[in-house]
């Protein structure tokens, strides 16, 4: 299994403003982390969506986390940010269209899978993806902005 660049892109920006204690902008994490940032500002406004971060403009604006990062259920971000029923087209009523589902235990059994994986970061916020926020946050260098989140 494999998660989209979409989530994944989504998890390290929650990764990098939980180790900051400042805004951060779109370019200076895309920049950090090496990824586009067009392909960022998509999921930032995703992750905006879903309350998961508040995003300010202008000057003096950026990211920060709209929760404390133990408030942040991992489960609860990968369900919102994937399309979990596409995993494999079965698993989606709405739209499975294959002719052996009646007779193919494929269903079930990934179906298990997926609902094991996603109970399973049910367990973990996003304070456990960073148990060692200083040096996170100096391998990424955020420690070197300077404009204080109020």
């Amino acid at each position: 299994m494999r998660l989209t660049l979409h989530t994944d892109y989504g998890l390290r920006v929650l990764m990098a403003l939980a180790v900051s204690n400042e805004r951060v902008t779109i370019a200076v994490i895309a920049d950090r982390y090496g990824i586009s940032r067009n392909h960022l500002m998509k999921v930032v406004q995703r992750l905006a969506q879903l309350g998961l971060v508040h995003a300010e403009r202008g000057r003096s604006g950026g990211l920060r986390l709209a929760a404390l990062p133990d408030e942040i259920n991992l489960g609860a971000v990968v369900r919102a940010m994937e399309e979990t029923g596409s995993f494999v087209e079965c698993l989606d009523s709405a739209t499975n269209s294959c002719v052996v589902t009646p007779v193919c235990g494929l269903r079930g059994i990934l179906g298990g899978a997926l609902l094991a994986f996603l109970r399973h970061l049910d367990r973990f916020t996003l304070a456990d993806l960073v148990p060692q926020p200083g040096r996170m946050a100096a391998i990424l260098r955020l420690d070197e902005l300077t404009a204080p989140v109020p």
